[in-house]
This record gives C-alpha cells, structure tokens and sequence, in this order.
C-alpha cells in the first residue's frame, strides 16, 4: 500500500467526539479549499458507522453549501432520521467555523434479492495500456501558469491511480470536443474487506472528474489552467451492485446541459467484468472568469 493510500486511509477514519458526532481533518488540495469529495466521504463513513452492518450504502444525496476551510477540523453530526426493517435512512451535517458547509443525505438497506438488468459497459481500452498521471501530467505543464500544478496533481491522485482514455480537458484547451470523457481508476493498494470503506473511497474519487466532460464540451481547460472558475454544488450516487475500489472502475461521464453558469455531468461507474456498480450526477457552478 502507498503512503499517500495510507494517508487518505487515515483522513477517513474519524474520531468519534459522542455517539452520532465525529470529527474529521483535512489535507491540501490543488485548490485553496477542501476537496468535495473528501468532505462527501468522510459524511458517508459518519453515516455508516451508525448503520448495522448488514445494511450496505444504497444511495447518498449531498449540498456543498459553502467552502471548507482545510486548515480547520470539521465537526459531523448524524441524525438517524429512520430504522426500518429494509431501510436505514441518516442525515449527517458537516460544520466548520460555526457554520454548515455540507450536508448529506444517505440510505442504507440490506441485502435482497430482486429484478437485474443494467445498460451495457461502453467499450474501453485495457486501464494497464495508459499512461499514469504521473506519466500523462509532465505533458501538460506548459497549460499551467503556475509552475507547481503538475506536482500538486500529481500529489493529489497519488492514493489513486487514475488513468484518461482520452486527453485531459488541460490537454485541449481551445478544442471544443463531444461532452464525454472516460477515466479507470483504482486505488494505489489492496484495501480491507469492509464494503463501506469501497463506497466511500468511490465517493471520493467520483468528484474528481465527473465536470470535465462540461469543459470538454466548451473547450475549456478547467479549475487549474483558470480559464473557469466554479465549484461543485450538489450530488448523487447510487450504488448498485458491490464492487471493490482497489480493482479496475471505468467511470464513463458525460454532460446533458450547461446554463446560467451551472454544468450538468452524469455517470456510470462499471467493474471492469461489465457490471454497473454505480450511477452518479453532479451539478457544478462552471463559470468563465469576466
């Protein structure tokens, strides 16, 4: 296992203050700001460590409300809004600062079984034939004013190994193309057996890059070439069928819409045996600076 995995590993394991609260810490981020994923994360692993454990994570519905502060711990506090006999439903507020900056609505079931269909795995090729972002970054660094972007990217995705099928928005800057982009990715090491721990660490890298395929679309190359500003507003995940993150996901992105100043992406995560495991949709202010 990596250190950088070991390092995320560590940012997921929250201290429990009382018996629904918890606290998190943060780290860097390639912007000044908490990451929305780890934030959307670290709510999930609130929530299900009040859940029993035969109930896996079925779905999660989440408002970025304001900019988290990666200086200062936040403080999550769970409401175990329902107990049935299928369904466990919890709601988890993330604060810092005196002031709610995410919240989070999660529903957890347990197993049964039932209809199956699912739409087809696009094709793809093999993840072990493309460039690493270590690799496929140091491309792109002429794209960035700043000269530390490339090594903050990199950092940023150590624990995850993330691999383009196609050039990064960065890597088209004034190219519009078709609104869809598709990335594998794993994490950089084996993980434990526990299947909360896969949903949230899908949780986290599924806010990485479900927006490129609005930038994509326009040209643009994003939040770290600056020719857009924005942040994610609300998501939704819905998890399908168990699958492990320390193994091949092709996350397969697209965007329906973008209008006043919001883009629209919408995702399927397959295994890469071709079963859907999750299905996620983001809205994102996506601004062009004036």
């Amino acid at each position: 296992m990596s250190t950088a995995l070991d390092s995320l590993l560590d940012l997921l394991d929250l201290e429990r203050i009382e018996q629904d609260i918890f606290r998190g810490t943060s780290r860097s981020a390639v912007v000044p700001r908490v990451f929305g994923g780890q934030v959307a994360a670290q709510a999930l692993v609130a929530a299900g460590r009040t859940v029993p454990a035969d109930r896996s994570a079925h779905s999660l519905h989440a408002y970025f409300l304001r900019m988290g502060d990666p200086g200062a711990p936040i403080v999550y506090t769970v409401d175990r809004i329902r107990d049935g006999r299928s369904f466990t439903t919890r709601r988890v507020v993330a604060v810092q600062h005196g002031q709610p900056i995410f919240h989070l609505s999660a529903s957890f079931q347990t197993y049964e079984d039932g209809l199956e269909h699912q739409a087809d795995m696009p094709p793809a090729p093999d993840p072990e034939t493309l460039p690493t972002a270590a690799e496929m970054l140091p491309r792109y660094a002429d794209r960035f004013s700043d000269p530390g972007m490339v090594d903050r990217l990199v950092e940023a995705r150590a624990a995850v190994d993330l691999r383009y099928v196609d050039a990064p928005p960065f890597g088209t800057v004034g190219e519009p193309h078709e609104p869809r982009s598709q990335v594998w990715f794993r994490t950089n090491g084996k993980l434990a057996d526990d299947p909360l721990l896969h949903v949230c660490m899908a949780t986290y890298v599924s806010d990485m890059t479900l927006l490129d395929s609005v930038l994509l679309a326009h040209g643009r190359g994003g939040w770290a070439v600056g020719d857009v500003v924005g942040a994610s507003l609300d998501h939704a995940m819905w998890f399908h069928r168990p699958f492990r993150a320390d193994e091949w996901l092709l996350y397969d992105q697209e965007s329906p819409s973008a209008s006043g100043g919001r883009g629209l992406g919408q995702a399927r995560i397959y295994t890469q045996d071709g079963r859907l495991a999750i299905t996620v949709i983001q809205e994102g202010v996506v601004r062009v600076p004036r």
